[in-house]
């Protein structure tokens, strides 16, 4: 199991990002929650299988169809052993 911290750049905000991520980190077995930030990015922190983080982070690149990507920010992290994949606000 890995954890990750990512932060997603660019028009990602009003656009169903967070029930979009949510969506997909359950199809992938990934944990953890994904909130909207005052600057207009999106933070996740997800754990997981690492081929299953693999393809998560893959979605997070092109994110739903209605966002639009510029720049994404990936740290490994401490683990935390999340039960779930929620929406924090």
């Amino acid at each position: 199991m890995i954890h990750k911290d990512i932060q997603i750049f660019g028009m990602v905000q009003g656009v169903g990002f967070r029930y979009s991520a949510r969506h997909a980190a359950i199809n992938y077995g990934i944990k953890g929650y994904v909130r909207n930030m005052p600057d207009g990015s999106v933070y996740i922190e997800a754990e997981g299988q690492e081929q299953n983080m693999a393809e998560f982070i893959k979605w997070c690149r092109k994110g739903p169809g209605s966002a639009y990507i510029e720049n994404i920010k990936i740290e490994e992290g401490a683990m935390k052993n999340f039960e779930l994949f929620d929406i924090r606000f």
